[in-house]
């Protein structure tokens, strides 16, 4: 049974009735503070002067009724355990996601946290490790700063797991809160025109199709390589985009859904479909459009990358340009041509508008001059008909 809630402070030193003591009189703290938890735990702590007993007994009392007591025993559980139960609870996430997790832990956090209890995990702590891994570092890359990029997706896991803590009731706040993190230098991203795109095409070889794909059509490389022929409607001109492929550590390629975990229809120009014809011509619906040279199956991104580069190096204005550099190329030639955000978003896949125009806001014309005339224009419209409205003229009169 449960015991009922209830709390108070009560003296271990006194003397009954009949004049005998009590059996703790005049040894050990003379005061016991206790308290019923929501779940009918009992927690005591002995004291030795009152005020301290009751000032222990408010601030858990306290606690309790603002929701931010969390049961102490709880809090001496490990980081290592703890991040094992978060973890547990992200198997339904993409297997590229749950391994890069995995990663981050293994090799990252635990060498440091794992045997460290909840509860004394401290900010400083945190933030000076933090800032360690940028240039010493983890334990298992000692001497080798890891990248912004690192750094922050390792944060990411040691706040998330700090947090599930906080909403299991380990613990009453999360330490990892503001740490301040590494910024990402910002990557240059480049764009191919018309001409160097089909050029670029030609020198790739048996790739050449897909670099148009990749160019005219915004899919991501994993999405390329997932592409099946049954996606692909030639006569309706549109690619079926729903399915990605993407390397797993320790399992190798695995086949899921697109990176947000929606499906998306793009537009083939003319003369890309006709390419793509000639690649799934008389092809079974479950083949893959763009398989491996080496004896079938996905295309991989290394293999694609090294035909590239050396596409790249015969291409004038191509040189070092990069796989992903396509799907750049890909918005800016559709915003070139007049797509608003909305048009390239849904091309691109993107979750939302604004990541559109985060990265790809500069391409978008700049009309704060054709703004400027037309606030000019309307100012001197409105002036020109205060001046000839005849009311207004008298009053002007009249105060001259």
């Amino acid at each position: 049974m449960k015991r009922n809630r209830r709390a108070g402070v009560e003296g271990l030193w006194f003397i009954k009735s009949s004049g005998e003591k009590s059996a703790r009189h005049g040894s050990g703290s003379r005061w016991r503070a206790s308290y019923v938890d929501e779940q009918g735990g009992e927690h005591a702590k002995s004291f030795s002067r009152k005020t301290d007993a009751q000032q222990w007994l408010n601030k858990h009392v306290s606690d309790q009724v603002t929701g931010t007591w969390t049961d102490p025993a709880l809090s001496g559980v490990t980081f290592g355990t703890m991040a094992e139960r978060w973890l547990s609870t992200k198997a339904t996430r993409a297997p590229k996601t749950f391994a890069e997790y995995q990663s981050l832990l293994e090799s990252i956090v635990l060498p440091r946290w794992e045997d460290v209890p909840l509860r004394e995990i401290r900010f400083d702590e945190l933030q000076t490790w933090t800032t360690g891994l940028s240039v010493d570092g983890s334990a298992r890359f000692e001497g080798k700063g890891l990248s912004a990029a690192r750094v922050q997706a390792t944060y990411q896991v040691v706040g998330a797991v700090l947090k599930f803590a906080v909403r299991a009731k380990y613990l009453p706040a999360n330490p990892a809160e503001g740490i301040e993190l590494p910024r990402q230098p910002e990557s240059d991203q480049r764009y191919l025109t018309h001409e160097q795109l089909h050029r670029l095409a030609v020198a790739s070889g048996r790739l050449r199709t897909l670099v148009l794909v990749l160019g005219y059509c915004g899919l991501r490389f994993g999405e390329a390589a997932a592409l099946r022929v049954a996606d692909v409607d030639l006569n309706g001109r549109r690619i079926r985009v729903r399915r990605s492929v993407t390397y797993v550590r320790k399992t190798g390629l695995v086949e899921g859904p697109t990176k947000n975990q929606s499906t998306r229809a793009v537009p083939i120009p003319a003369f890309l479909g006709a390419l793509l014809k000639t690649e799934i011509s008389d092809r079974p619906g479950d083949a893959l459009v763009f398989e491996s040279a080496r004896g079938g199956g996905y295309l991989k991104i290394n293999q694609a990358r090294y035909t590239i580069t050396k596409a790249t190096a015969a291409v004038e204005g191509c040189d070092g340009l990069r796989l992903h550099d396509l799907r750049h190329t890909c918005a800016s030639l559709a915003i070139s041509s007049g797509a608003n955000v909305k048009v390239v978003q849904r091309l691109l896949g993107h979750k939302t508008a604004v990541m559109t125009l985060d990265r790809y806001g500069h391409l978008l014309p700049d009309d704060l001059d054709t703004v400027a005339d037309a606030f000019d224009a309307a100012a001197k419209s409105t002036a020109y008909d205060l001046r000839t409205v005849p009311v207004l003229r008298a009053v002007s009169t009249e105060l001259k």
